[in-house]
């Protein structure tokens, strides 16, 4: 059985990486001390519900939430960061070899020529 202090301290760790929080910032956003937030984060502490529900706040979740085993693990909002990064790599990289391609052609040099206006 996972004990509630895991729980806690894996939903802690696995939505300060999605919004890009350091233990500092977690700290100032729910005005508690980063050591606090480190302690609790490697389970040898664990918060009044006052403390849980700036915590929450802070990590823009619902207090439950921080106790749900359904929160997407680490690993996998990695591997989604890598997916879309890898999505948005070849998107470019194709925009790129195709105007690579008209400069290339000559099309781009007529058609930047045609543009320009003639000097009298």
């Amino acid at each position: 059985m996972t004990s509630l202090k895991h729980i806690l301290a894996t939903n802690i760790k696995s939505q300060r990486y999605v919004l890009g929080l350091s233990q500092a910032k977690l700290a100032e956003a729910a005005d508690i001390a980063t050591a606090y937030i480190a302690m609790i984060e490697v389970e040898k502490k664990f918060p009044s519900v006052n403390v849980l529900e700036r915590i929450a706040k802070a990590l823009k979740m619902d207090p439950t939430e921080l106790f749900s085993k359904a929160c997407y693990p680490v690993e996998a909002v990695k591997e989604l960061h890598r997916s879309v990064l890898k999505g948005i790599d070849s998107v470019v990289k194709s925009h790129i070899e195709g105007f690579e391609a008209q400069v290339n052609s000559g099309n781009w040099a007529k058609q930047c020529s045609d543009s320009l206006p003639m000097n009298q």
